[in-house]
């Protein structure tokens, strides 16, 4: 008795086609980006990331954004996605491993390093749906009626090239150790190091080696003048993300020459990124020279335009935002006495970008005569701010003379900048230091900040609750007297109307 065995064609035929291969590799890869966008981790990162858009968005620069600060607001959050994509992306690969059916493999079309592969793949559609996250969340400020700038299409890309990244990383991870706890290990020091704030700052080469470098400061530059190297931080990004990937693969036993080339252009992609990246910390020439025109000789830079009968003088970015200026320096205006009330005014935008976003340093006051500073930020506590800048000018003459004012016409420059304002108790609040409403506190201003005493503090409340009229009425007959240097507090509560201090004023107190 003979037994004929007959060999189907499909085996005759040897190892399946590149095609077919291929195929099985992106069906594969499909099943498991569905599997990884619905898993635990990656799922509820996601909404928790749609949730904050929503929330943060509402307030976020109440509602005056710069968008070259608003793309860099989109990195951080992406990171946290990332890190349930790596420990997703972790376990997916290590399923096989983990529920031992991992022999059973070896009779289908695709190798373990085809099936790598697949788990890399799979990680795309997180950073895709990252990326339309990010593109919502800036549209979203770009559309506000308020805000001004340019934002940078390479800082857009840090979210979802960080994502790509934490993702292929735990893939590499589950190549190289077939442990459940490497992943959460590696989520843990990734949090610390880069999410938690104790990995370095953005203020040297080694900094910009992480995913998302942010600066100390918190001021607003014009867009030309930033100098990070945004384009090639992107390029670093993808070529280390391609690099993990194709690692990931070479661990997996791909020893194709097509996974070689890969690994050395992605690496020389990296490379690429990371030399230029840190070769670009230092600011050019040129650049320097910008920073220091714009910030010692702000006119030669500025678009000026004619409001109302003052000047209104802004960076090319901001000049849509001069109507908003002359709205205020109009109220306080209207509400002053003698010259003062139709006086012309010249508002000039000032900063200091010498030290690029590293730097924070104060502005120095104006000596020019009725000239008031208004910076780069705008909404919330910069509009008190800047009335009070504007109702300090108006008083004295000049923020230089304002800023050693020590007597009771602060009653006066307190009322013209707050009394006007929806929430005059509430401005008050907002522009003192420490978010007081009684006692001495330092009042906040575009430069120099301003000092007021407890009496001054008690005398100032106690108008804001009289009838506005009628105590603008009282400020027009008594300008003289109460914008006059060494006016007493008492004195000046007396011409207002209202009760003074309860004791002896004094700034020195």
């Amino acid at each position: 008795m003979s037994a004929v065995l007959e060999v189907p064609a499909e085996a005759e035929a040897g190892s399946p086609s590149r095609g077919g291969a291929r195929a099985a590799v992106l069906a594969l890869a499909r099943f498991e980006a569905r599997r990884l966008l619905l898993s635990v981790p990656v799922a509820v990162a996601f909404v928790g990331y749609v949730v904050w858009i929503v929330w943060h968005g509402r307030n976020t620069w109440d509602g005056y954004p710069a968008l070259q600060d608003a793309d860099r607001a989109t990195q951080n959050m992406p990171m946290l996605v990332g890190l349930a994509v790596l420990l997703s992306a972790n376990l997916a690969v290590l399923r096989s491993w983990r529920h031992g059916t991992e022999s059973r493999f070896a009779a289908l079309v695709v190798s373990p390093w085809s099936r790598t592969a697949a788990h890399a793949l799979s990680v795309v559609p997180a950073a895709l749906l990252t990326a339309v996250c990010v593109a919502g969340q800036f549209t979203r400020e770009a559309l506000k009626p308020g805000a001004v700038g340019h934002g940078s299409p390479a800082e857009l890309l840090v979210g979802p090239l960080t994502v790509l990244l934490f993702g292929v990383l735990g893939v590499l991870v589950a190549r190289l150790v077939r442990s459940a706890w490497a992943a959460p290990l590696a989520v843990v020091c990734l949090l610390f190091l880069f999410v938690l704030g104790t990995g370095p700052s953005g203020t040297d080469g080694v900094s910009w080696l992480a995913p998302v470098v942010t600066e100390p400061s918190t001021k607003t530059l014009p867009s030309a003048l930033l100098g990070r190297p945004a384009a090639w931080h992107a390029l670093y990004l993808a070529g280390t993300a391609l690099t993990v990937a194709f690692l990931a693969v070479l661990a997996a036993g791909g020893r194709s020459r097509t996974v070689k080339a890969g690994v050395a252009l992605s690496l020389a992609l990296a490379l690429t990124g990371g030399i230029a990246q840190a070769a670009r910390m230092s600011p050019s020439p040129e650049l320097t020279a910008a920073r220091e025109r714009a910030s010692v000789s702000p006119e030669k830079e500025q678009t000026c335009v004619e409001r109302g009968g003052s000047r209104y003088c802004a960076f090319p970015e901001w000049t849509a935002r001069t109507g908003a200026w002359a709205g205020v320096v109009d109220e306080v205006r209207s509400l002053a006495g003698g010259s003062a009330h139709g006086q012309r005014l010249v508002v000039r935008q000032r900063l200091d970008a010498r030290y690029g976003l590293e730097g924070d340093a104060a502005l120095a006051p104006s000596e020019a005569a009725h000239q008031v500073t208004v910076g780069t930020s705008w909404g919330g506590n910069r509009v008190p701010e800047f009335s009070t800048a504007v109702a300090a000018v108006l008083v004295a003459g000049s923020e230089k003379a304002s800023g050693g004012m020590c007597d009771g016409r602060m009653v006066t420059v307190m009322w013209l900048s707050l009394s006007w304002q929806d929430d005059p108790l509430g401005a008050l609040r907002r522009v003192r230091l420490d978010d007081s409403l009684s006692g001495s506190a330092v009042v906040l201003s575009p430069t120099d900040p301003l000092t007021m005493t407890e009496g001054q503090t008690d005398v100032v409340r106690r108008l804001l609750g009289e009838p506005r009229a009628a105590v603008a009425q009282r400020v027009k007959a008594h300008w003289a007297e109460l914008t006059s240097p060494g006016v007493t507090t008492a004195r000046a509560a007396e011409l207002l109307g209202v009760k003074g201090p309860e004791k002896a004023d004094s700034c020195e107190e």
